[in-house]
């Protein structure tokens, strides 16, 4: 298990997908984080939930369906290595990445920008948990029913340009028609950054959004499981 976590590593540091996941969130923060106040409260959430979901929604799909798609999987279920084995590895890998990513970003906006950070820890670690697992969830679902690592890839954005919409990560939900906002609040991803804001915000998340997530989670990871194919 071990070596099998080694060798996807050095793949995943050479996988230009992850690269992109670091820079684009960080580029956003940094164009966007010379013209904000030092107290805002929108700005590096909504980075970080950019960060977690290009992970979720573009990585995770492609590469596991890649895998499927070059036999690996299959070609590991004659091996003491199970499939479930790397599926494991690769979803410990991503969230790493994930949590990489935010960290790098939390960092850069604290020291160099002077952003705001926020004071309750467990409400924000139990905010980034529960909405990662909702975004990989859909990942692992985009992996299941896609055909291929390119379908997985295309089928990924096609998800997350709309969501990010809705979540307004695009356009301010303030600037949105009123049901529009409200829908995009309950979307996994508005649930997520919405939580995010009210931790920045100095408030306990919404228990009604927590469980929001926590529910996409445990259903869409269910289906994801039902689907799946090794080969």
């Amino acid at each position: 298990m071990m070596k099998l976590a080694l060798v996807e590593t050095k793949l995943l540091t050479r996988e230009p997908g992850a690269l992109f996941s670091l820079l684009i969130p960080l580029f956003i923060l940094v164009v966007f984080g010379s013209s904000i106040e030092p107290g805002d409260t929108v700005l590096l959430p909504m980075a970080l939930a950019i960060a977690v979901g290009l992970v979720g929604l573009y990585l995770l799909p492609t590469t596991l369906a890649t895998y499927r798609e070059r036999g690996i999987l299959r070609r590991l279920s004659t091996t003491p290595v199970r499939p479930g084995s790397l599926l494991a590895v690769q979803l410990l890998l991503q969230f790493v990445l994930a949590v990489a990513a935010c960290g790098l970003l939390m960092a850069v906006a604290g020291s160099v920008l002077g952003a705001h950070l926020p004071s309750l820890v467990l409400p924000g670690v139990l905010t980034f948990l529960l909405g990662t697992a909702s975004m990989f969830a859909i990942g692992l679902l985009v992996a299941a029913l896609a055909p291929n690592g390119r379908a997985a890839n295309g089928l990924g954005v096609l998800l997350y340009f709309p969501m990010a919409y809705l979540a307004g990560l695009i356009q301010p939900t303030d600037q949105m028609p009123d049901m529009v906002a409200a829908i995009g609040t309950y979307t996994p991803l508005g649930a997520f950054g919405q939580s995010l804001r009210e931790v920045w915000a100095g408030s306990v998340p919404s228990p009604l959004l927590l469980g929001v997530m926590a529910a996409y989670a445990l259903v869409i990871s269910a289906t994801a499981a039902k689907f799946f194919r090794w080969e």
